[in-house]
C-alpha cells in the first residue's frame, strides 16, 4: 500500500502506484504518474503530466513542471536491471520537459541533485551525476553521465558537458559551449571547443566575496595559467603563498585532485 499523507492533494486523473510515499502538503496535478518506489517529501508539487519513476526521492518544497520525466532508467548501454537511485534535494525548481536518470550499479548506483537548484526547460541530468546546491542549468543543457557540478555553478543554454567532467563551484559556462574538460572553481568557460576565459568575477561578487579577495584570486589565476611551466606544477608552486585564501585553495585542490578529464585552459595546447 502507498503511504499518502492526509493533507496531500492528488488529482483523480493521476496514478499513484502502490508503495509510493507521499508526504504532507504534496500536490499532484492531473495526468501524473508516480511509481511504486518513489518518495515525495513534504510540499512537493507535480504540476501535471509529470512522470516520477524508479527509486527516486524528491526533497520537500521541490516543484516539477509539465512533461518532466524524473527517475527514468539510465541511458547507459551497460544499464542493468538492478535498482539504482535518484536523489533530489529540497526547494528545487524543475521546469518543463526536464529529464533526470537514476545511476548505474557499475558506478555506485546514485544520481544526486542538491538543494535550491533550478533546471530550465529540457535540461538533462544523466546517470551517476553529482549536482551541488544552488546550481542553475538553463534551457537544453545536457549533462552526460558521471558529471560533477559544484555549488552555485551556472550553465548557459544549450551547453553540452562531456561524461566524467567536473565543473567547479561558482563556475560559469557560456551558452552553447562544449565542455570537454574540467572547469576550475570560479572559472568562466566559453566556446566550442570550450576554452577557459578567466574568472567569474560577477558571480564571485554576487556571492559576497570581497574585492580584495577577488584580486588575490586573479593573481593566483595568472600565476597558474600564464606563467611558464605546466598548470599543475604552477599550482603546486604557489600553494604556500595562498594557504590563507579559501577561494584559491579551492582552485588548487581542484587542479591537484585525481580526475578522469584534463583541465580546461585558456589554450587548447595547454591542458595541464
Amino acid at each position: 500500500m502507498s503511504k499518502i499523507a492526509s493533507s496531500a492533494r492528488i488529482h483523480p486523473m493521476s496514478v499513484v502506484e502502490d508503495g509510493a510515499e507521499i508526504g504532507e502538503g504534496v500536490v499532484i496535478g492531473a495526468f501524473c504518474c508516480v511509481g511504486p518506489k518513489v518518495v515525495l517529501g513534504a510540499n512537493v508539487e507535480l504540476a501535471s503530466h509529470v512522470v516520477v519513476t524508479g527509486r527516486t526521492t524528491v526533497g520537500e518544497g521541490t516543484k516539477i513542471f509539465q512533461s518532466a520525466v524524473i527517475g527514468g532508467d539510465s541511458q547507459s548501454a551497460k544499464h542493468s536491471a538492478v535498482d539504482t537511485t535518484l536523489e533530489i534535494g529540497r526547494n528545487c525548481i524543475i521546469r518543463e520537459g526536464v529529464t533526470m536518470n537514476t545511476g548505474t550499479v557499475e558506478h555506485g548506483g546514485r544520481t544526486v541533485v542538491g538543494d535550491n537548484c533550478l533546471f530550465l526547460t529540457y535540461s538533462h541530468v544523466a546517470h551517476d551525476c553529482r549536482v551541488g546546491n544552488h546550481v542553475i542549468m538553463s534551457n537544453n543543457v545536457m549533462l552526460a553521465g558521471h558529471v560533477t557540478v559544484g555549488d552555485h555553478a551556472i550553465i548557459g543554454g544549450g551547453a553540452a558537458v562531456h561524461q566524467f567532467t567536473r565543473i567547479g563551484r561558482n563556475a560559469f559556462i557560456g551558452g552553447l559551449s562544449a565542455v570537454s574538460y574540467d572547469v576550475i572553481p570560479y572559472g568562466i568557460l566559453n566556446g566550442n571547443p570550450g576554452l577557459l576565459e578567466g574568472l567569474n568575477v560577477v558571480g564571485m561578487s554576487r556571492a559576497g566575496i570581497d574585492r580584495s579577495v577577488i584580486h588575490r584570486v586573479r593573481h593566483a589565476y595568472k600565476a597558474i595559467f600564464e606563467a611558464e611551466g605546466s598548470v599543475r606544477d604552477n599550482a603546486a608552486a604557489i600553494r604556500s603563498e595562498y594557504e590563507d585564501c579559501p577561494q584559491v585553495v579551492d582552485i588548487l585542490d581542484f587542479i591537484a585532485a585525481e580526475a578522469d578529464r584534463a583541465l580546461s585552459t585558456p589554450s587548447r595546447r595547454r591542458k595541464g
